[in-house]
């Protein structure tokens, strides 16, 4: 096995870019799934085999927050392990890594990465671009040649100076898929007082989506850390797609079914999209560009969200049979 070393990675320099959503085509139709991003200690073996069973979009099997400092190079050798295990399981297989500059990455990255069922590389307190560009040149380089350019890198943004570079972040390289909102570090760095609105959280969620929806990248929502009380859970669900975010981490088994749920469009979004492009297609061939359905007038950002709701059905198997999504 071929291992590098920080500096070397650091020293090459690349850079890549992404290109902003300009046009009327959605992510939504070239994305998968991650409704919920659940997270798997690493060092739990009883817990990694378990979670094989689980119904989650994606699962993240963590080496950072959940593993004790003297357990990191065990739940390294589990975690590989877990992985060449889930063969046959829909779930999308990620691992959380330690923060670039812990002094653990380098480690994490040439055990699991080795993994040829490896699709996604979650990478924590993630602060500037050469965070992102660090760990996609280890894939490039460390990673089987037959699987590393489709590993996909999700981006937590956990402090001020993650939110403010935001955009660098997102843009940096192709292999950047989403950027994850981590509540709790974000608060402890800039000192702010948890409350049950999560007021003092609404600029930098909605930053994240922001910069998420301008570049083309999925929006992934904080932890519900009360995970006992459905009733905040479904709250906090509701509020998190209201504000645009495609999905939402878990940490227990319990709000894994009411993630999934609330993450796709309801059978209500659904009729009334299915009538907005009914009525599209209908006056498109009239050559009208708006016109009214039930007293309300439909022009093309409503279509647009009409066309993407439904994508999203139809990837989430709940677009009713017979029906078809248009293209504008």
């Amino acid at each position: 096995m071929f291992v590098l070393s920080r500096n070397c990675i650091y020293g090459s320099g690349a850079r890549y870019f992404s290109t902003p959503a300009t046009t009327t085509d959605s992510i939504e139709a070239k994305e998968r799934l991650r409704r919920s991003i659940f997270y798997v200690p690493g060092s739990d073996e009883r817990k990694l085999k378990k979670s094989l069973g689980l119904a989650a979009d994606c699962l993240v099997y963590d080496l950072e927050d959940s593993v004790s400092l003297n357990r990191k190079g065990t739940a390294r050798e589990l975690v590989l392990d877990t992985l060449e295990a889930s063969e046959h399981r829909k779930a999308e297989k990620a691992v959380r890594i330690n923060a670039i500059g812990s002094g653990l990455e380098l480690d994490d990255l040439n055990v699991v990465l080795r993994s040829k069922r490896l699709e996604a590389i979650v990478i924590p307190k993630v602060q500037s671009a050469k965070d992102i560009q660090f760990v996609s040149q280890m894939i490039d380089t460390v990673a089987p040649e037959i699987t590393r350019k489709d590993i996909r890198i999700l981006a937590s943004i956990e402090s001020a100076l993650g939110i403010m570079n935001m955009k660098e972040i997102a843009t940096c390289d192709p292999r950047v898929d989403a950027l994850v909102f981590a509540a709790e570090d974000f608060c402890a760095d800039l000192q702010m007082i948890r409350t049950p609105s999560r007021l003092e959280m609404l600029y930098a969620r909605s930053a994240v989506v922001t910069t998420a929806k301008a570049y083309n990248l999925q929006a992934i929502d904080l932890v519900c850390v009360d995970y006992e009380n459905e009733k905040i859970l479904q709250e906090e669900c509701d509020e998190g797609r209201e504000m645009g975010f495609t999905g939402k981490q878990a940490v227990h088994p319990k709000q894994v079914e009411t993630i999934q749920r609330v993450f796709l469009p309801s059978h209500n979004e659904i009729e009334r999209a299915l009538k907005v492009m009914k009525g599209y297609v209908e006056f498109k061939e009239k050559g009208v560009g708006a016109f009214s359905l039930e007293g309300k007038m439909i022009d093309m950002p409503v279509v647009r969200w009409a066309q993407r709701l439904l994508i999203r059905a139809q990837k989430g198997g709940v677009l009713p049979e017979g029906e078809k999504v248009h293209e504008l």
